[in-house]
């Protein structure tokens, strides 16, 4: 032991004495418009000293010299002591039970990788065998920078990571506020925006599997007071973990800091010698232009980088859910294929009940797991229907939840110890109170997770879309695959096994679109769509409910990913009775969509479909891969909502606003463009008239880009009753 005192002493002091010669590092990575700032001084400690707007090198030093430098530590511990207050993204149990970690600056190292410019700093404990190696990624062609961190046990015994964060990222003090985003079942995403006080604000998630339904995992908090649309300067961020995660912000008088990762919470990870682990990134941008700019910089990241086929645009497509629900059959799917092509679609997705052979899937309460077709309602099977489809010119999808069972099921006859459960504990059982949630720690379990896709689409090749399904949360926090002293870890390991079912998946069938799905929207995040082309955005379908919903999910996730879909009126989930018009507008600001059977419109209702299907066609591109301005914010409860889409070059907009409350002779507020070229001169269409006959008052005018940006559209007389709305295309001349 006093040998062991001398050397580690000695250790120390030798590391003084390079922090006091250490090179010191000023580095600035960059993206088109923001930068981050860090000092790295080799020997000693890094730390970030400024995040925000693009600045150049020797910026950093005039940063010093007006002392507007946060001098944060890049990656703070726990159980020493520091200095200004920081709190730990890292906490470890060392093999003696010290529960300290000290980490001195080893190396710096700036390198490029496919997607864009990578600083990493490499970092060893003074005394223990832990190196932890420290990411910042700016992104080509993006305005988002991320982080993440390595860490490895380089000894010989086992350390236990009590925290593990992704990120530490200082910010400005000031008027903060934080923009979030909270919900249930048929409700998600609702945003809120609160004053930062002094003091601690989590975001958290504990479900498990739909860990974006309470809460999502992204945020906004402005430097400058209440959140605006095209200004001010927000900080925007979002966590790509599927998993339990936790956001801190932890505010004082001169200092914020937010700290975010996977939850540690019941979730301490044991990190064996040799072993390293790698956190989740943390995505971040930083906008001078509000919360428009945030989303825009996250839109394009994402089409580009954080989700399938980013670059393509979809499908217009029927599913068969709210048409017949679980009773689907041969002839039932041949007139809905049918029906959806008459109206202009392009895909076809049988929805839940098409399977089970001992146990029949026709109702919620059986057969999950078990996934043979169901020959009395499919005689054909599935090529049957991808021969249908393949009749009517359409493609063809279907529904699985893969990573669940039935207890009334041959797989849980079969494998009961393939289930998520507690040791000596009765099983929990979710919907139709016999649903359980597969193991995905066990490497078998993932095999058949990944067998239940592989078989469909390898007997099936023609299956063109999937929809995947997740409808419980992690009730039994158990594995009995998992040793006794890993329990803590089903959390990660489970998500860990679905990362790698999925990644398995997508180098087999890269073509593949796949749609996330979790009791609507319980998975709307980045931590799921690296692996999928679309989210479905909520249960709840009502074009009014919608509004809010997809609203609040577009400050950061883009058009082409949002599953919006026309249902029928009275609504299902709301009974609230809305023209077909109003549905469609609203449908038509996402992935469009169609959640009803068609036979039972009206001869005026299949009309006016046809032409709205062919008129998001002439604005698809637009609306799924352009830049999105929200205009007017329904939470702000101005009676009216406006947004819109425009490409690249400004050249084409497409435009929406619909009226949410109307009360005679009161204030409806003038729709200012903001995000057209105020050079150009624009022809307006009215894109989706009730009356072919009779469009709207601005049909055909031509307008300055000028007077769009800076007097408005008047829509008080388009606006003018209850769920009333207007699509409008603007083409420049």
């Amino acid at each position: 032991m006093k040998v062991k005192f001398i050397i580690s002493a000695l250790f120390l002091w030798a590391v003084v004495l390079m922090s006091q010669a250490a090179t010191q590092h000023h580095l600035v990575l960059s993206t088109e418009n923001t930068s981050i700032g860090i000092t790295a001084n080799e020997g000693g400690r890094s730390y970030i000293q400024y995040y925000g707007a693009k600045i150049d090198q020797g910026d950093i030093r005039k940063i010093f010299a007006l002392g507007s430098n946060f001098t944060s530590l890049s990656y703070p511990t726990f159980g020493i002591h520091l200095g200004g207050g920081a709190v730990e993204a890292l906490s470890l149990q060392m093999p003696d039970g010290n529960m300290s970690t000290d980490l001195f600056l080893q190396s710096v190292e700036k390198k490029n990788d496919a997607g864009g410019e990578c600083l990493v700093l490499t970092m060893i404990d003074s005394v223990y065998p832990v190196t932890v190696k420290q990411y910042f990624k700016a992104y080509n062609s993006s305005d988002v920078i991320s982080t993440w961190t390595e860490i490895s046990n380089k000894g010989k015994k086992s350390i236990l990571m009590n925290k593990f964060a992704s990120a530490a990222i200082p910010l400005q003090r000031g008027d903060n506020y934080v923009c979030h985003y909270h919900g249930k079942w048929a409700s998600e995403n609702y945003m809120f925006e609160t004053p930062m006080p002094n003091g601690q604000l989590v975001l958290d998630e504990k479900e498990g599997l739909r860990t974006a339904w309470y809460n999502n995992p992204s945020f906004m908090i402005t430097a400058d007071g209440k959140p605006q649309e095209e200004c001010g300067e927000v900080f925007g961020a979002t966590l790509l973990w599927g998993g339990n995660y936790k956001i801190q912000m932890v505010a004082e008088n001169n200092k914020f800091t937010v700290v975010a990762g996977i939850n540690n919470d019941n979730s301490a990870y044991t990190l064996e010698a040799g072993e390293t682990f790698t956190t989740p990134e943390f995505a971040m941008t930083y906008s001078t232009q509000g919360k428009g700019g945030v989303s825009r910089a996250f839109h394009r990241w994402g089409r580009k980088y954080a989700l399938q086929h980013g670059g393509q645009v979809r499908d217009i497509l029927l599913n068969s859910w709210e048409g017949v629900y679980f009773q689907v059959n041969q002839e039932k799917m041949d007139q809905m294929m049918q029906s959806i092509a008459s109206l202009g679609g392009e895909l076809f997705v049988m929805d839940d009940g098409w399977f089970g052979e001992k146990y029949p899937r026709n109702d919620g309460t059986s057969s999950l797991g078990d996934w043979g077709v169901n020959k009395g309602k499919l005689p054909l099977g599935v090529k049957g229907l991808t021969d249908a489809a393949k009749k009517h010119g359409i493609k063809f999808g279907i529904w699985i939840e893969p990573e669940m069972a039935n207890t009334k099921s041959e797989l849980y006859e079969k494998h009961p110890d393939w289930i998520l459960q507690c040791k000596n504990r009765e099983l929990t059982k979710g919907r139709g109170r016999t649903q359980v949630v597969l193991d995905l720690c066990n490497p078998k379990v993932q095999d058949f997770v990944f067998s239940i896709t592989d078989n469909l689409l390898t007997e099936n090749p023609e299956i063109a879309y999937i929809k995947w399904d997740c409808n419980a949360a992690m009730m039994d926090y158990g594995s009995t695959y998992l040793s006794a002293d890993r329990q803590s870890e089903v959390d990660i390991r489970y998500h860990m096994g679905l990362r790698n079912v999925l990644k398995r998946i997508r180098e087999k069938y890269p073509d593949v679109v796949i749609q996330c799905c979790s009791s609507g929207g319980g998975r709307i995040s980045y931590g799921f769509l690296p692996w999928f082309d679309e989210f479905w955005t909520s249960d709840n379908t009502d074009a009014y409910q919608r509004l809010y919903m997809q609203w609040s999910a577009s400050q950061f996730y883009p058009a082409i990913a949002m599953a919006s879909h026309v249902s029928a009126s009275p609504n299902h989930q709301t009974s609230r009775v809305t023209p077909i018009k109003f549905r469609f507008d609203v449908a038509m600001t996402g992935r469009l969509g169609m959640e009803m059977q068609p036979k039972d419109m009206t001869t005026e209702e299949i009309e006016f479909s046809k032409r709205a299907i062919a008129s998001y066609k002439s604005i698809r591109e637009v609306v799924q891969l352009g830049d999105l301005y929200r205009l007017v914010s329904p939470y702000d409860h101005k009676s009216i909502s406006a947004l819109m889409y425009a490409n690249d070059d400004k050249s084409h907009l497409a435009v929406f606003a619909y009226s949410l409350e109307y009360t005679h002779n009161q204030q409806v507020p003038y729709v200012r463009l903001t995000g057209v070229d105020e050079n150009k001169n624009y022809r307006i269409k009215d894109l989706t008239p009730w009356n072919v006959q009779k469009p709207c008052f601005l049909d055909n005018k031509v307008v300055s880009g000028r007077a769009l940006k800076y007097a408005g559209l008047k829509l008080k007389d388009i606006l003018n009753r209850p769920f009333s709305s207007v699509a409008l295309e603007l083409v420049a001349e």
